[in-house]
């Protein structure tokens, strides 16, 4: 497994730079979420695609741990029976990757961030987060956006664990925004008080990824 390695470089990573150069997808069309279930640019699927950098890193419940650090009062290491013992929450919820899918009504199981940020309380500094991957990749996000209600990190998705392909043993998922911000194979989160770029936003894309504002590339 990888300590904190930044990801492989692939064909699909060569490709996405390519994207974010020559602004692909971008439609200029505007929609709201309280209007409009389907954001600008995106297509709807019934499978579930499969998007990694190369690499997708076998990590057992017995192995996995997740590191939670930075601008927090109760810094933790939470392995498998810890996290479980956690409140573990049910939610319904879109998801929209960057590549135009979208796909509605997928059944999670897991921990709302709410119950996360609840024991780990942290600081008024606190003002992003930055997530770490087993396989090295990075993502950042606002505290406001990996706060919002209906964001949860998971381990089950329709009734069963969450496969390796899509993440598992546990990742995030945050529905509001596109879904390269939901990082799988989650290892660790760090409270941070300035939001410093991850992976993907170093290599061209939005640090914030709305999917109805259609933020999916740097704005410079």
């Amino acid at each position: 497994m990888a300590e904190d390695l930044p990801p492989q470089d692939s064909k699909l990573t060569a490709t996405k730079r390519k994207w974010a150069d020559e602004g692909k997808f971008l439609t200029g069309r505007v929609s709201r979420p309280e209007t409009d279930r389907l954001p600008p640019g995106q297509h709807l699927v019934k499978n579930w695609p499969v998007l990694d950098l190369g690499q997708q890193p076998s990590v057992t419940t017995a192995q996995w741990k997740l590191e939670i650090r930075g601008l927090v009062h109760n810094p933790q290491t939470l392995d498998w029976a810890a996290f479980q013992a956690l409140p573990q929450t049910e939610m319904r919820s879109d998801i929209h990757c960057v590549t135009t899918w979208s796909r509605y009504d997928n059944d999670w199981k897991g921990v709302s961030t709410h119950d996360l940020l609840d024991l780990v309380d942290p600081t008024e500094d606190a003002y992003s987060v930055m997530l770490t991957s087993y396989d090295g990749y990075t993502t950042n996000l606002l505290l406001s956006d990996f706060a919002a209600s209906d964001a949860i990190i998971v381990t089950a998705w329709e009734g069963k664990p969450l496969t390796e392909e899509h993440g598992g043993p546990v990742r995030l998922v945050v529905p509001h925004l596109y879904f390269w911000k939901s990082a799988k194979w989650l290892r660790r989160i760090e409270f941070l008080n300035h939001d410093f770029a991850g992976f993907w936003e170093e290599n061209g894309y939005h640090m914030r990824g709305d999917p109805w504002k259609e933020e999916r590339y740097s704005e410079d």
